[in-house]
């Protein structure tokens, strides 16, 4: 029930990290995907590394915060045939750790403009892509989105409106038969955090979440999938954490 196969998903930030691994996931259940981001060098070569496992990826160069880069992105997909698209996995975005008292103008409009404004750019062309035929939105969300932290003020508060944003979307768009849930990761080991949980630092954050562990890239698979399949198809609007009890754990 939640195989892929002929679908068209699309999955942002698709260069590296979650992004790069969703996009092999989708590829794996037998969706073609389209793998997207600001460099193309990077996506080439995933979708090589794709075609090598037997799956179908095509590199998409754009930028989501640039509304004229997203527009022409969609009109080349439509233009190569790849459609009617089924899936979005709304994933691109950064996170910079500065003190809120020095953070600049520029530094928040940094965070709010891919995590946010980036999204919803991308989520309404692929609504207008989906018309008639419906489809699965899924935002990439974050348990900060929901809790806060020193020194993430921009990234929290992106992702508590991306958060906001999928539940309203949800309800402007389920008459049209498209879904839109999100994803809200707690603490996943990446190849960029990967020393920083090493340390006496990290360690100390790991202590404090209830099953005491890092998730794996892996433990995102289930609740990629099943948003993105028939599997849940009386679900939208829901945000599924998937963070260890993190969410839940004591003040």
């Amino acid at each position: 029930m939640m195989r892929l196969d002929g679908k068209i998903a699309l999955v942002t930030g698709a260069s590296s990290g979650l992004g790069r691994h969703f996009a092999q996931r989708l590829a794996a259940q037998g969706a073609t995907v389209l793998a997207a981001a600001r460099r193309s060098t990077p996506l080439e070569a995933l979708s090589e590394e794709i075609a090598r496992e037997g799956g179908a990826c095509h590199p998409v160069t754009m930028d989501v915060t640039d509304p004229a880069s997203v527009a022409e992105a969609f009109a080349r997909i439509a233009r190569d045939g790849h459609g009617p698209l089924a899936i979005l996995v709304n994933n691109a975005g950064v996170a910079t750790t500065r003190a809120a008292i020095e953070m600049s103008a520029e530094e928040w409009q940094g965070v709010l403009a891919p995590n946010l404004t980036g999204a919803f750019l991308v989520a309404r062309h692929a609504a207008q892509a989906m018309e008639g035929a419906g489809g699965s939105i899924v935002n990439v969300a974050s348990i900060l989105g929901e809790r806060v932290a020193k020194g993430l003020a921009a990234y929290a508060a992106s992702k508590a409106a991306l958060i906001q944003l999928t539940k309203a979307l949800a309800l402007e768009w389920a008459p049209r038969g498209i879904r839109v849930n999100a994803l809200a990761p707690g603490y996943i080991e990446t190849d960029l955090n990967r020393a920083f949980f090493a340390s006496p630092a990290g360690q100390r954050l790991i202590a404090r979440i209830p099953q005491q562990r890092l998730g794996q890239m892996e433990d995102l698979d289930g609740p990629l999938l099943l948003l993105c399949s028939q599997a849940s198809a009386y679900m939208t609007g829901a945000v599924i954490a998937i963070d260890g009890g993190h969410l839940v754990s004591g003040l």
